[in-house]
This record gives C-alpha cells, sequence and structure tokens, in this order.
C-alpha cells in the first residue's frame, strides 16, 4: 500500500514563508511516499504555482459543508478542487474548537468526494475518552457516521487519519503500540464495512525522533505531520522514515 506524508501547517505562514519553504519540499527525496502539504487557503494559489507538474501534492485544511450560494466567508469544495489534491475532513481542532458534529463532517465529506478531491478523514478520541476506555468506540462511531452506507467507495478517494487528540500539539506522542493498535483496529472497521481496505495515517506529535518507530508498527501506512511539517529538515526526515523503497 503507498504511503503518504502530508503536512498540516494550520495557521502558520505567509507569502515570503511559502516562497522559500516550498521549494524545499520539491527537494525532497520522496521515493514511494506520496507527500503533500495543507496550508491556509489563502496560501493554496501560490503554493500551486510553484507545485504544478510535479508529484508534490496540496491540501486544504478544510472546505464547506455546503455548496456554491449566499454563504458568506465559505470556501466550497468544488471551488477548492480548481487548485489542491486533498481536504483534511473533520480534524479535531475543528470538531473541538469549532463545533463540528459528526453530521457536519459527513456532509463536508459529502462534498469533498462529489468534488473529486482526496478526502482525509480525522478521527481520534480526547483524553478522559481513552482513560474511561472508550478509544475504539469513540472512532467507530466517527467512522460509522462520516463513512458507512456509501456506495461503492473507492480507496483512493479516502485516507483515514487516526489523531489520538490528546496528543496533538501536547508533544507527546501516542506510543508505537498505541497507534498500531488503533490503528489495526481501523483497517479491520474498513475492511468489514466498506470492503475495502483503506490507507491509515497517525497524527499527533509526529517529528524527526519518533517517525521511524511509529511508522514501523503494523497498520500505519503514514502520517498526519503538524509542526514539524512547517521545518523541512524534520519533515525531511519523517519522509525518509516512511519509505519502504530504501
Amino acid at each position: 500500500m503507498l504511503r503518504y506524508v502530508l503536512g498540516n501547517w494550520k495557521s502558520n505562514g505567509s507569502r515570503d514563508f511559502v516562497a522559500g519553504f516550498v521549494p524545499q519540499l520539491l527537494n525532497i527525496e520522496a521515493g514511494d511516499v506520496q507527500v503533500g502539504c495543507a496550508p491556509p487557503s489563502i496560501y493554496l494559489e501560490a503554493v500551486r504555482a510553484q507545485i504544478d507538474g510535479t508529484s508534490l501534492w496540496s491540501g486544504a485544511q478544510t472546505c464547506s459543508s455546503t455548496g456554491s450560494g449566499a454563504f458568506t466567508g465559505e470556501v466550497t469544495a468544488s471551488m477548492l478542487a480548481e487548485m489542491c489534491d486533498f481536504v483534511l475532513v473533520g480534524h479535531s481542532e475543528r470538531r473541538l474548537r469549532f463545533g463540528e458534529t459528526d453530521a457536519v463532517v459527513r456532509g463536508k465529506l459529502d462534498r469533498v468526494l462529489e468534488a473529486g478531491l482526496t478526502a482525509v478523514l480525522c478521527v481520534g478520541e480526547v483524553l478522559e475518552e481513552r482513560e474511561a476506555g472508550l478509544a475504539e468506540s469513540i472512532v467507530r462511531r466517527q467512522l460509522d457516521s462520516a463513512l458507512r452506507d456509501r456506495d461503492a467507495l473507492m480507496p483512493d478517494t479516502v485516507l483515514i487519519a487516526y489523531e489520538p487528540v490528546w496528543a496533538i500539539g501536547a508533544g507527546v506522542a501516542a506510543t508505537a503500540g498505541d497507534a498500531a493498535t488503533m490503528c489495526t483496529f481501523i483497517h479491520a472497521w474498513a475492511e468489514e464495512h466498506l470492503g475495502a481496505d483503506f490507507a491509515v495515517l497517525y497524527g499527533g506529535s509526529v517529528n524527526a525522533g519518533n517517525a521511524a518507530e511509529l511508522i514501523a508498527g503494523d497498520g500505519v501506512d503514514g502520517f498526519l505531520v503538524g509542526g514539524a511539517s512547517l521545518k523541512a529538515d524534520d519533515f525531511n526526515a519523517i519522509v525518509q522514515a516512511a519509505r519502504t523503497d530504501r
């Protein structure tokens, strides 16, 4: 299965940053890893101008759950399709800080798939849920809500990113065992309910120092990277750890 390393810049960047940073991404020897970055949407066009004709993906961090119309301030998936390859859907920060419900996440996923983009569906539990032994049931609910009852969903249209909310931005990643256990659970869920295997990424304080151990775990097909995706050397090290053709 193809591996992926996708960077989420969150609310970081500037025109100068894009101009200087994207060429460094293009110099990464990615081998058999699909590499991509998700800048703030205002910089997507500038990123696209630099990567056009290359294998590097660009992505959006979210999109509207609506189509075109009187929705002031919203950016639709069909608009994003003109300048990017993938869209993050249901990132924990969107769920927790902006109140995105499972129903909203499913609506956004609908729009992304309709636009012909790859959806990166983010799922994961908060610390209290993990401590209560509810991690798998929370992830199962999120998967059920977003992906069940869809006709002929193809594995290359959706990537699933497991991001334990308690590890995001905390500087503390899940252990390799934690990541492997949940990613394996997600693979099994997809086989049972979707009839196919889907790529499962891990996200949550991934860095140059822990990437090799994490990717060695069963079921981990790559990474959704936060802070380390803003540092070219660190991001390159993560990509190298994910390669299987070395």
